[in-house]
């Protein structure tokens, strides 16, 4: 075997990455009912129906579990394809938010939830489905306030539409090993500072470029 011979200083390398095997951006709109959610208390009080100006939300997601995929075949541009139907679950939790009239912001309330959906992706078995949230909101599109009372108590609730809009990236992946010819990276120049950095520039180990990458090559 012999090294072989790359203009410019490059040279042969193998190096570890994620083959993307489908990718996409998706919105997921989600419309949740929460009925019977107490009212917060201010300074040891309940709140009533009357000191309520507004009420919020705000939604954190937790991790995705993909459930199940399913073989499909597709005709796309004329040639047939396998692709999977992907089942994922959602979990996220809403919590509500209560401004008075005063200006005060208490919070009434965390709820967990859990949606499912599915997408279309090629992602054959082997492959990693993840999904990364870009975007996600939620906003109180009605709310109704009541009073009950009765011997043992009084109660004042909400009952709550919220919608819940997630933008998901989409990813199956898969783990490989490339070969490329390529330059290694070197810090950028340090000339900004008043001074000269007394740290030399990093160095890798030597190699063994006969031994390997030699791209199959034995001549």
């Amino acid at each position: 075997m012999q090294t072989k011979n790359l203009k410019g200083g490059q040279e042969l390398l193998c190096i570890n990455t994620e083959k993307v095997y489908d990718w996409i951006i998706n919105e997921a709109t989600f419309d949740l009912t929460l009925d019977d959610v107490d009212l917060p208390e201010v300074n040891g009080e309940q709140l009533t129906c009357d000191e309520i100006e507004n009420v919020t939300c705000e939604v954190e997601p937790g991790d995705a579990v993909i459930l199940s995929r399913e073989d499909q075949d597709f005709i796309i541009d004329g040639t047939q394809i396998t692709l999977q139907l992907v089942t994922i679950q959602k979990s996220f939790e809403v919590t509500i938010f209560v401004t008075t009239t005063t200006g005060q912001t208490v919070a009434a309330g965390t709820f967990p939830f859990t949606r499912r959906e599915q997408v279309v992706l090629c992602a054959p078995e082997g492959t990693l489905v993840t999904v990364n949230y870009t975007d996600v909101d939620c906003f109180v599109f009605q709310f109704n306030c009541a009073s009950t009372e009765d011997e043992e108590d009084d109660e004042t609730t909400i009952d709550l539409g919220v919608t819940v809009r997630l933008c998901q990236s989409i990813q199956s992946t898969f783990p490989v090993t490339l070969e490329l010819v390529a330059d290694f990276c070197q810090p950028r120049d340090r000339d900004i500072l008043p001074f000269t950095p007394e740290c030399p520039t990093p160095t890798i180990p030597p190699q063994c470029p006969v031994l390997f990458p030699n791209n199959g090559d034995e001549d």
